[in-house]
């Protein structure tokens, strides 16, 4: 069993611990209402805009910081905004000089399909195409 010294002590803190939350409490729902006399004294305004606006007062009130997520590093990574935002810096890749050579020597080879490739499809439209416009009927 516990003796009396240390009961009191357990006893203390709580009661300490449950005073340190009411006036958390206290605080808290003076916010809440110092916040709804604002917004009850602007007027009112129609428009989605100010809608948008009202919204965004309730949540200027709690200034809790969003957390990034981290990347690889420890570091946080950058947040997007919007689908027209610029693209970061390109990853380097580790690579041995093996596989570099490798790599440039396949993407030189498919660079060279692909122009071959366009190359006769220009012909190919250019050519008959072209005869047949140029005679008068």
């Amino acid at each position: 069993m516990k003796t009396f010294k240390s009961l009191k002590k357990k006893i203390r803190r709580l009661e300490a611990r449950l005073q340190k939350g009411e006036k958390k409490l206290a605080r808290l729902k003076q916010k809440l209402g110092a916040a709804e006399t604002r917004a009850a004294a602007k007027p009112k305004s129609k428009s989605p805009a100010g809608i948008q606006k009202a919204g965004k007062a309730s949540a200027s009130i709690d200034k809790k910081k969003k957390r990034l997520p981290l990347k690889a590093g420890g570091k946080p990574a950058a947040t997007v905004k919007g689908s027209g935002a610029a693209k970061g810096a390109k990853r380097k890749l580790n690579l041995t000089p093996e596989r570099r050579e490798q790599l440039a020597a396949a993407m030189k080879a498919r660079w060279a399909a692909k122009r071959a490739a366009a190359g006769s499809n220009t012909q190919q439209s250019f050519g008959p195409a072209s005869g047949d416009a140029s005679q008068p009927q």
